[in-house]
Order: structure tokens, then sequence, then C-alpha cells
């Protein structure tokens, strides 16, 4: 009966404590999301942008377009192979499906454009940079401009966007900074590579695949990359996204395809190395920069 009594004491002192624990614990939900700034022409704050969870597509009236659009994006070789000659998806560079800074994002696509670009001298709406990405970083053909699968990734990238005002931006970056004034190494480059790089892409710059031979890691040189015509094939272009969104999976901290793991000179090293291996041509580069100011790390 004593023993019965002491057991019985315990377990309620146990429950006490747990209760005790559960009164003052810190509360485990996430804090409500503060947004983004808004910025108007003029730099100043006009709203605050909260990224959309995916469930809210389903609210949508054309909820099935943008579903498609957002799956497309991800998996854009298998689906679309005919118009996809490399081993590559959009969201290879577009990480975690253009939600996140710094990781060329979709969230100020659909706001972005028209707009001139320097390297073709004229305007481009939407429909021809989505096309411009097809035929160089995919290193295949153009997408009907009024099909289905184009309207559908304008869709996604619309919805995303979250009816920000045309003439106004979130405050995010496509890419961050890098200093362009560094003398790019490829000897280290090389070795960056091979120790920070290597596990993902493939000693040789193949890529890695699963075992239906979808894209993983996509490859960075060889024919199975982008080709010569894309902005990854620049040595400064590709410094920036290495630096800001790579390696994806070597920090403790952050989200995927939040870089900060390399230094600019490192960024810039290992992008001189793989940028300047063997990839495919692009005939039409000939028609680039009609207007001069060639970048100073164009290839071409």
């Amino acid at each position: 009966m004593k023993k019965t009594l002491l057991l019985a004491g315990a377990a309620i002192v146990a429950i006490g404590a747990g209760a005790a624990w559960i009164a003052t614990r810190p509360a485990m939900d996430a804090p409500a999301p503060t947004g983004i700034a808004i910025l108007d022409a003029d730099k100043i704050e006009v709203g605050r942008y909260v990224l959309p969870p995916d469930k809210d597509i389903l609210s949508q009236p054309n909820a099935d377009e943008i579903l498609y659009g957002k799956r497309l994006l991800a998996d854009t070789k298998r689906l679309l192979p005919d118009h996809v000659g490399a081993q590559m998806n959009c969201n290879s560079c577009h990480m975690l499906d253009g939600k996140i800074d710094a990781a060329n994002g979709y969230i100020n696509t659909a706001n972005f454009y028209p707009r001139v670009m320097p390297r073709a001298a004229r305007e481009v709406d939407l429909t021809g940079r989505i096309n411009g990405c097809f035929q160089r970083s995919m290193n295949g053909t153009p997408l009907p401009k009024d099909g289905a699968e184009m309207k559908a990734m304008i869709a996604y990238m619309e919805w995303l966007r979250q009816g920000v005002d045309k003439e106004d931006r979130v405050d995010v970056v496509n890419a961050g900074v890098i200093d362009e004034s560094l003398i790019p190494d490829p000897v280290n480059g090389q070795a960056v590579y091979a120790a920070k790089c290597a596990a993902c892409h493939g000693a040789n710059g193949d890529g890695t695949f699963d075992q239906f031979g979808d894209v993983i890691f996509p490859p960075l040189w060889g024919e199975g990359s982008f080709n010569i015509g894309a902005g990854m094939a620049r040595t400064y272009k590709a410094a920036q996204f290495v630096k800001w969104a790579m390696p994806p999976a070597m920090h403790l901290t952050g989200q995927l395809g939040q870089g900060g793991v390399l230094s600019d000179q490192e960024a810039v090293d290992v992008s001189e190395y793989f940028t300047h291996m063997p990839r495919p041509d692009f005939a039409p580069k000939v028609n680039d920069w009609p207007n001069g100011n060639k970048p100073k790390d164009a290839r071409y």
C-alpha cells in the first residue's frame, strides 16, 4: 500500500511538472509573416508582399492552369522534350519554384516585362523572355506564344506576384551582387568545384539523375548543358547565382537555394572554371548586343 502511494505521488509530481512545462514553454507556432516591402518607382514602401502558400492556388478560378504552369517549370525536360535540348528544367536555375530572394525568383517577373533588353537591343515581352530561355539555357526551341504551356507558365508567375501593381516591385533581387573587379583563377575554381559542386553536378560536370533518367541536378558543361548563348555561360553572371544560391545543401541555416557558402573570389573562380568548359554553340549569338556594350565576360 505504501509503495502504491509513493508511485501515485510520483505520478502526480510528474504530471504537475509536465503541466508546468506546457504552461511555460515558448509557443511552437511560427510567427505571422510580416511580408516583404513593396516599393514604388521612387523606392518608397507602398505595401507588404506575403509569399502565398500553394494551397491558395486551389481557390483561383484558373487553378488548373496555374498548377500546370508550376509543374511545367519544375519538370520541363520531361514534359516538354520537343522544346528542351539540354538536361535542364526551368527551376534548375529558378530555385524553390521561383519563390526566394537572390535565386532567380519569379515574384517580380510578370511586372518586369515588357522591357528593353540590352542583349537584344529591343523591347522583349514575357513570352519572348521565356522563349529566350528555351533557346539558350534549355538549348532548345521556342514554345508557341499562344499555346497552353506558355499561358500556364505565365499564369503561375502572375499568381505568384499576388496582384502587385505593374509599376511596383517586391523588394527582392534576381541575383545578389558580385565583385566584378576580381580576376578569375580557374585552377582554384577547379579545386572549389571538386570540393563543393561535384557531389551534385558530377565530377565531369554531367549532372545527376534519378532512376528514371530525370534531372536532379543539371549538367554544368557538355552536350546536356546550357549553350554558349545563355547568361549562365558568362563568368560573372554565373558567379552571382553561385554566390547567392549555391551550394544549396551545404549550410545549416536559411532556405534551400540560399547560398552564402562561397566567397566572391571562390564564386568567380569556380564560375570561370565551369563556364569555359565545352558546351553547345548558339548560332544566333551573332545578333547579340547589336549596339555594342557587350559585357566583358561574354564568351563570344
